[in-house]
């Protein structure tokens, strides 16, 4: 089976409110709340795979004034989310979900289960006096599988998708097995398919990830990198240049998208900050260039389709930072080619990003990643110049192939075979620390 550009932005660049794995359980509860005449809801129960637990247990929900937590999304989303709206349900949060949601956690309404099984998975169970709703969602974030009432299933919701294959796989697998196939040459032929309808999608993106990073930068939301980063430069204690100016874009949008503001982040690969960081450090550099807006959306465009190509082989979640391998490679190829590299420079690059940030962890989603999204913005410049100055890592090096094809496999390879472990004792860390604050209050 193949696919076009316009299916590979469809299914893997969308709009999202919020970080997309609270985004994804709060779709699921409102998905099940909708089937329910009473809204007076009795006690819901979550489970959710370790990767969405870990990715939604620190970060901000939007809307709720800085709440935190998974019981805080599930509910909120019941209460007050619109699952017409995909991820962006919690944008009709109010007050009265905000106070609903408060009470039912206080009477100890809400309880969470964890999947000890990998790959992205949400379901959310409802009860509200006699009757019970579900909504599960698998693989992608907005991927509502399955709805029942009572036990019935519900097979005509607007709500399910539709995208199941004769054999069936959904659309995505196929996708990513499709990708999985391609290489760099492949993906840059690509590029000529982008139409105006494309540019004018992949634009709204820009639009989308540059209002969350004036935002940061306005307000010093989160950690305030971003922030911080537009202080020094103002202080002269950094010059700005391609790189400083990736960095600090980009981490303001994290700031703010970590810190629950209520705007959108368009993603990419199933993640808002894979979105900022695919996005950002492009747009930053385009003042440093001498190219049209057009050519600087195409060169967007190639980082997305080389953020779903890494991510195919590497897996949606995971305890490699994806913002770093795979948006940063998707960023460093965007980079490389508006500076007017080739595909062997792009090669060279993404070779180049691998090295130097393969071993960044990811410890769930938080203001912190903002650090990250810096970090990534950086290494994407440098990766690029580097490679047009003739620097690329050799094969010989680590987990280095001969090919930036043979790279990503090497790095899916050491994604879900060597970092398994690690990922356990990463949820182990974070969960022992959230009972710690509990067992204090």
């Amino acid at each position: 089976m193949t696919f076009t550009v316009k299916d590979i932005l469809q299914m893997e660049v969308t709009p999202a409110l919020g970080c997309t794995e609270p985004a994804a359980i709060a779709l699921a509860a409102a998905a099940a709340a909708r089937l329910l005449e009473n809204k007076h809801f009795n006690h819901i129960d979550l489970w959710v795979d370790p990767n969405i637990y870990k990715n939604g247990m620190a970060v901000a929900i939007p809307g709720t004034n800085m709440m935190t937590g998974l019981d805080v999304a599930v509910a909120v989303g019941a209460f007050g989310g619109d699952p017409t709206l995909g991820l962006e349900v919690l944008n009709t949060v109010d007050q009265a979900a905000i106070e609903k949601t408060r009470k039912l956690i206080d009477d100890n309404g809400v309880d969470i289960h964890l999947y000890e099984e990998t790959g992205l998975h949400v379901k959310v169970v409802i009860t509200s006096g006699n009757d019970q709703a579900s909504a599960e969602i698998r693989e992608l974030h907005n991927n509502i599988v399955a709805l029942s009432i009572n036990g019935e299933p519900v097979t005509d919701s607007d709500l399910l998708s539709a995208a199941v294959s004769a054999n069936g796989k959904s659309a995505v697998s196929l996708l990513e097995s499709w990708l999985m196939t391609l290489t760099l040459d492949d993906i840059y032929e690509m590029i000529d398919e982008l139409d105006e309808d494309d540019l004018a999608f992949l634009k709204k993106g820009v639009d989308y990830n540059v209002k969350l990073a004036e935002y940061g930068l306005k307000y010093g939301s989160g950690l305030g990198i971003g922030k911080a980063i537009d202080r020094l430069l103002k202080q002269k204690l950094l010059v700005k240049d391609m790189a400083s100016s990736a960095r600090i874009l980009t981490s303001a949008a994290a700031d703010a998208r970590m810190s629950g503001v209520n705007l959108p982040a368009m993603s990419s690969a199933g993640s808002g900050n894979h979105g900022l960081t695919a996005i950002l450090p492009i747009w930053a550099i385009k003042d440093f260039v001498d190219h049209d807006e057009q050519t600087v959306l195409r060169a967007i465009g190639l980082s997305h389709i080389i953020t779903a190509y890494v991510k195919a082989h590497t897996g949606r979640l995971s305890a490699v930072c994806g913002c770093s391998v795979a948006a940063g490679a998707g960023a460093t190829a965007g980079i490389t080619y508006l500076v007017g590299g080739n595909v062997a420079h792009m090669a060279g690059a993404i070779k180049n990003i691998m090295e130097d940030l393969a071993g960044v962890i990811c410890d769930g989603a938080k203001a912190g990643c903002a650090l990250k999204l810096n970090t990534a913005a950086g290494a994407a410049v440098q990766a690029a110049l580097f490679s047009l100055q003739g620097i690329n890592v050799q094969d010989t090096d680590g987990i280095i192939g001969q090919s930036p094809e043979q790279t990503v496999k090497n790095l899916g390879t050491l994604s879900h075979q060597g970092m398994v472990e690690t990922d356990r004792t990463i949820l182990k860390i974070m969960r022992e620390k959230e009972m710690s604050r509990k067992d204090k209050v």
